[in-house]
């Protein structure tokens, strides 16, 4: 293969996105990932139309289908009253609108299909990249078992605790928000007997931080809960805890017996703090550039940070089609500049939690195709 020899550190969804779109494009890519194997860990991935469609182009899009739920609306209730608020229609409806519908899958189904479209020699887990270091023509990645190996573009996909990141731009802790996660899986066969339990439904709370969103996973054969809580001075080491389903019901007893319902069916679920990043001036340093969480981490309550990961991959593999390693540095300064307009826009508008509380206008959202936007 020729092309430029490209190191992604990080085999998560942007980097796996981001291989397969460089590759595509003729690229060597090679892809390092930290975990010693690829496990079924983690749980919801929402896929809305604009990464959907994304992905379809990368080769996944039957696999997904096969594999996923597929939401019927996006719904918002009050979550005292239960009074709906929106109606969103999607699925077919999206997928006539957007070109792809929403998609609800299981995070590990979703790398399986990505990594399947990668030979097996391009990707090596148990391989945790420490550090990069810039050189004259590229960039050296470091690992932890200090060995090295040099590349003519380095890639930072490797999370909101990015080794890159940190070596590019100095240590940069990431900003507890206040704010505090519950997530739970249970089968459909417990859910309890309310309306609209195929579509994804948010219950906005009495304050912003407060809220519970459920919608259907592997074919409709799961449900996931995510719940959110204002919770200050979060101290426990782990960033993703086992958490206590009675203290999760109890945050939400004042909510509707309806969304009440769905807490009573989580046997299990775990605790998370959130964390945000100030949207960056700068991604890119010479030939290493950064995507993903690594990039512009966000809270979930608009449910794009895999989308806008992926939607990264493809804008810079695009910029990357066909260029020679002299002309690197101006092509990933066209990713960032493409890129940083529209992902600070999510950063904000999730952070501020108010999209389509009550209605309004989703295609600046679902609507954009990171296949063909203009690239300055």
């Amino acid at each position: 293969m020729s092309g430029l020899r490209i190191g992604i550190c990080g085999g998560g969804i942007g980097g796996f996105s981001a291989a397969i779109a460089l590759r595509k494009s003729g690229h060597d890519v090679q892809v390092f990932e930290r975990a010693p194997a690829f496990n079924r860990v983690g749980a919801d991935i929402n896929l809305t139309p604009n990464a959907v469609f994304a992905l379809d182009q990368l080769g996944v899009g039957d696999y997904l289908r096969e594999t996923a739920a597929r939401p019927t609306f996006r719904i918002s209730r009050d979550g005292e009253t239960g009074e709906e608020t929106s109606r969103l229609p999607m699925s077919a409806a999206a997928e006539e609108k957007y070109g792809a519908p929403q998609l609800t899958i299981h995070r590990a189904d979703l790398l399986k299909a990505l990594q399947g479209q990668l030979p097996k020699d391009s990707v090596h887990p148990g391989m945790s990249a420490k550090s990069v270091k810039l050189t004259e023509a590229g960039a050296t990645i470091l690992f932890d078992d200090d060995s090295s190996l040099d590349f003519d573009v380095v890639i930072g996909a490797d999370g909101i605790h990015s080794a890159v990141r940190t070596a590019l731009w100095g240590q940069d802790d990431p900003k507890f928000t206040g704010i505090v996660s519950y997530r739970g899986v249970f089968p459909r066969g417990k859910a309890p007997e309310t309306k609209d339990t195929d579509a994804f439904t948010k219950w906005w709370g009495e304050v912003s931080e407060k809220q519970i969103v459920t919608f259907p996973l592997t074919r409709g054969e799961e449900i996931f809960v995510f719940a959110t809580t204002p919770q200050q001075g979060w101290t426990e080491e782990g960033w993703t805890l086992p958490g206590d389903v009675e203290e999760l019901r109890a945050e939400y007893s004042n909510f509707h017996p309806d969304a009440r319902a769905l807490l009573d069916a989580c046997d299990e679920v775990t605790k998370s703090a959130l964390h945000v990043r100030e949207p960056m001036e700068q991604w890119s340093k010479g030939h290493v550039t950064i995507l993903g969480d690594a990039a512009h981490p966000m809270v979930p309550f608009m449910a794009q940070g895999a989308c806008m990961a992926i939607e990264d991959a493809v804008v810079l593999s695009r910029v990357l089609d066909g260029v020679e390693i002299g002309e690197v540095k101006d092509a990933l300064i066209r990713y960032e500049t493409a890129r940083k307009p529209r992902t600070a826009q999510v950063q904000e508008n999730s952070l501020a939690n108010d999209w389509l509380k009550k209605g309004g206008n989703a295609d600046w959202v679902y609507g954009y195709d990171a296949w063909a936007v203009g690239l300055t």
